[in-house]
């Protein structure tokens, strides 16, 4: 199974993430009916031939103000040269962004040619933005910015077309396809790709799977009973969180691991449905608001960011009686979920 298949399977149909620019449609429809949410806001560095970045030019936009703050940047008088500049300005001291990891980003940003500010997650009532790491999540000129650089960092990026918002650039915001927009970057946490919570796990009943860690590679070997999957949903702390309690509409920042309780009822191992080790790292994700299986959604919500849970999810809080190819209609889901952050 694909790791975009893997990820497809998680998402509730028809879900569509607003793109600005985007070279695609904003939705991308899968063989087996389901959709898989793209990037925003715009395509995936694959879809396009992105220059090679450098960490300098010859004429440069100035930033200033403290990292964690909104920049200022002041826009040389000069036109841009078309290089895709990746500049470090502050650096920090935190864990360093690698692909598969997560990063949490804050930016301000201009365009070139006319100065503009364009809105960022700087803005009064703006969330953070959080991605996977070199898994064509966002902006390339934003995957570029934190590839390497640690939590704590600023980074100046000068973004020309093809890092930015592509040769149709986005009417919405007022770039063309010419711009070349500026960015200031501020990396204000990275989650690793293998992260895992800490702490030991409490012990459940017998008619509930067993779970255990394994600690090297962030996934879970799950082993179901020989005997009928539970009727409703059964949600259980395997580690007790002890940070903030989750709220609808934040995004989560999970590590997890899915198995299909008919198909591995009375074996071992349960035979793996779908994994974060699988897709590439934790899986950035909005909760609460449809975005996921609704078994997810009411499991996760309420619960404390540094917890495990597992979570027994019947099927018509799962994938119902039209599921995605692999698994079976009207299937027990059985999730562990390690909730490594909310933002």
């Amino acid at each position: 199974m694909s790791t975009r298949r893997i990820a497809a399977l998680l998402m509730t149909p028809a879900l569509v993430l607003v793109g600005c620019g985007s070279d695609r449609p904003a939705e991308e429809p899968r063989p087996d009916g389901w959709h898989r949410p793209l990037p925003a806001p715009s395509a995936p560095a694959r879809t396009r031939s992105v220059p090679a970045a450098v960490r300098t030019d010859s004429v440069l936009p100035e930033l200033s103000g403290g990292f964690g703050g909104p920049a200022v940047i002041s826009i040389p008088k000069s036109a841009p040269s078309g290089k895709f500049v990746v500049a470090p300005r502050t650096a920090g001291h935190g864990p360093a962004a690698r692909t598969g990891d997560v990063a949490v980003i804050r930016y301000t940003a201009k365009v070139w040619r006319t100065g503009k500010a364009l809105p960022g997650p700087y803005d009064k009532g703006a969330r953070p933005q959080v991605f996977a790491v070199g898994r064509g999540a966002t902006l390339p000129a934003l995957d570029r910015a934190v590839q390497g650089q640690r939590a704590g960092s600023r980074v100046l990026v000068v973004a020309p077309p093809a890092s930015a918002y592509g040769s149709t650039g986005s009417a919405r915001l007022g770039v063309t396809g010419e711009d070349t927009v500026v960015y200031a970057v501020d990396i204000l946490d990275v989650v690793g790709a293998r992260a895992i919570v800490p702490g030991e796990q409490a012990s459940l009943p017998d008619a509930l799977p067993r779970v255990r860690m394994n600690k090297g590679d962030g996934t879970a070997t799950v082993t179901v009973p020989d005997r009928a999957a539970p009727e409703g949903l059964v949600v259980r702390n395997l580690v007790d969180g002890r940070g903030p309690v989750v709220r609808a509409g934040q995004t989560l920042v999970l590590q997890y691991t899915s198995v299909a309780w008919g198909a591995s009822r009375g074996k071992d191992t349960a035979e793996l449905l779908h994994s974060s080790r699988a897709d590439g790292g934790p899986l950035p994700v909005v909760i609460g608001r449809g975005d996921v299986i609704a078994g997810w959604d009411r499991a996760l919500v309420g619960r404390r960011v540094g917890g495990r849970i597992v979570a027994v999810i019947p099927a018509k809080l799962a994938y119902g009686s039209h599921p995605p190819k692999g698994l079976a209609p009207g299937e027990t889901v059985v999730s562990v979920l390690d909730i490594l952050a909310a933002v």
